[in-house]
């Protein structure tokens, strides 16, 4: 498995102290039947993850300070509650989101992967946002905001794909892999939000 460095800080992918998703494995077989995910969408993200993997810093800088950053209600959840920066956080944080890059392309979707979508949304929520890093920030991420978002992550990761000149099948079928596998992920990240942090 690809990891950005050896070690990163409140990446907890597998440990005991990570909640067992409420989720099950056959529910998830389900997910993956409505959203149309397949066998070829997981050989598709394999290969993704091979030309992502040297690409992740760069995609979530795009995403964090060239996006993120011009939009003052997102930025704030990665500032303190006085709006200052907090630059330790963000370099953490920035770390375990070129992480779950990898993550989506390359990791079996078994158990554990499971469980730690829940632990991805938990840390979105008032529940365990700020608890890895201890950072003053804001208590939770809207569920709505992330609803929003992924319409980003989809779009901005396509020339990214593109970057190793496959084919513009292997690109598409790599995209409709990514684009399916974030839509399975926020169905499950929806299920760790309280009604009201909507």
């Amino acid at each position: 498995m690809t990891r950005v460095p050896e070690s990163i800080a409140g990446y907890a992918y597998g440990k005991l102290d990570v909640a067992a998703s409420p989720v099950t494995v056959e529910d998830l077989e389900r997910l993956k039947e409505t959203v149309g995910f397949t066998s070829e969408d997981e050989r598709y993200l394999r290969l993704a993850g091979g030309v992502l993997s040297g690409q992740t810093r760069a995609i979530v800088l795009l995403w964090r300070s060239q996006i993120i950053a011009h939009i003052p209600h997102l930025a704030r959840h990665s500032r303190a509650l006085d709006g200052s920066p907090l630059p330790d956080y963000l370099a953490a944080s920035n770390l375990r989101f070129e992480q779950w890059i990898l993550d989506t392309c390359l990791r079996a979707y078994d158990r554990p992967w499971l469980d730690y979508q829940h632990e991805i949304a938990l840390r979105h929520t008032i529940a365990k946002k700020n608890r890895a890093d201890g950072a003053p920030s804001t208590p939770f991420v809207p569920l709505r905001d992330i609803i929003a978002f992924v319409a980003v992550l989809n779009d901005t990761i396509r020339p990214y794909l593109a970057a190793r000149e496959h084919s513009p099948a292997d690109v598409e079928g790599m995209h409709r892999a990514w684009c399916r596998s974030v839509q399975l992920q926020l169905a499950l990240w929806t299920g760790a939000y309280p009604k009201d942090e909507w």
